[in-house]
């Protein structure tokens, strides 16, 4: 099946400007790819002819490259697609340019059922997300930043399950027994705020709303088998350092600390969410044991649109956007 995508943005920068940033794909401190919520974009080399890799699963060859102005890639067959993509940079005159991407090549094999059912919902919100850091970085800010829909926000970013980190001093002081302890991490590349206060708050002041409504049918619930109603005291800061964040608190079925530990590091940083708890009582055990079966899933969720949100805005405004599409001989909304 025949896939031409086509997304580009204007901005108000001569083309060398815009050229510059291009030419940094990849490399570290890249200020182009949205790394996370995506997979980061890596090559065996430095960015030029010959050099291999892509990002996730998708693979692809450098086959054209022209410092400032073009980067062409052959797509691995072994991914299903038979064809290139390109950025491109094009001067409008005095002043402005169009950062462009063009995708055309030809799917098979499970890539066919694939690319319109999944991959291009995130293809398109990932390419969107790159031109909005490419207007954010020529003019500090992005007048219509993209809207993750739901396909794009369920595919990333990586939060993975990890061992409470060693470094969580300020939670591993907490004196109280462990019938709960784990630890939830996702990386962040650098330019991202590393204050751990505000990660604490992106984490647990603005959940997803799925959790805001599971949190709402907690309270309900919590009076008729005798657990105590929680409120915004749940998870006040009891404690801080520069790199970690104690919260938590202390109830009469349950004792929890939740702890934020932010680690800095050549890529960018860690940011890990840990949980230790301690039932107290039948009615503690009881709710520790229901919390158990949708504590990572909360967590998880909760961490991934602190670390999307937060990438999203670090730096934030100007340009068009167009977004142009064809898939076979006719038009489709990418």
């Amino acid at each position: 099946m025949p896939v031409r995508n086509v997304h580009e943005r204007v901005l108000p920068v001569p083309a060398a400007v815009a050229g510059a940033l291009l030419d940094r794909l990849a490399s570290p401190g890249d200020p182009l790819w949205p790394s996370p919520p995506w997979p980061r974009l890596r090559f065996d080399r430095p960015l030029g002819v010959g050099a291999t890799g892509g990002h996730g699963p998708i693979r692809y060859r450098v086959t054209r490259y022209t410092p400032g102005r073009l980067i062409e890639c052959a797509f691995d067959p072994a991914t299903g697609c038979h064809g290139t993509h390109a950025f491109e940079v094009e001067p409008l005159g005095a002043g402005r340019c169009v950062l462009r991407h063009r995708l055309t090549a030809r799917t098979t094999g499970a890539m066919r059922l694939l690319w319109p059912l999944a991959i291009r919902v995130c293809h398109d919100t990932l390419l969107e997300h790159l031109l909005d850091n490419a207007e954010r970085a020529t003019t500090g800010a992005v007048r219509r930043p993209v809207r993750y829909p739901l396909r794009a926000r369920l595919a990333a970013p990586a939060v993975r399950a990890v061992r409470v980190p060693p470094g969580a001093h300020l939670l591993h002081a907490w004196p109280g027994r462990r019938d709960l302890a784990d630890a939830y991490a996702v990386h962040v590349p650098p330019g991202v705020p590393a204050d751990p206060q505000a990660w604490a708050d992106a984490v647990f002041r603005d959940p997803p709303r799925p959790v805001a409504l599971l949190l709402g049918l907690r309270n309900l619930l919590a009076p008729l088998v005798g657990v105590a109603r929680a409120d915004a005291t749940a998870f006040a800061t009891l404690a801080r350092t520069d790199r970690e964040v104690l919260l938590g608190t202390d109830a009469a079925h349950l004792g929890f600390r939740a702890g934020v530990l932010v680690t800095p590091g050549a890529t960018g940083a860690t940011v890990t969410v840990s949980t230790v708890a301690a039932a107290r009582g039948r009615a503690g055990r009881a709710y520790l044991a229901v919390v158990r079966l949708v504590h990572p899933a909360v967590v998880r969720a909760m961490l991934r649109r602190a670390a999307r949100t937060t990438v999203r805005s670090a730096g934030q405004p100007a340009g068009t956007i167009t977004v142009r599409a064809d898939t076979g001989d006719g038009p489709a909304a990418l």
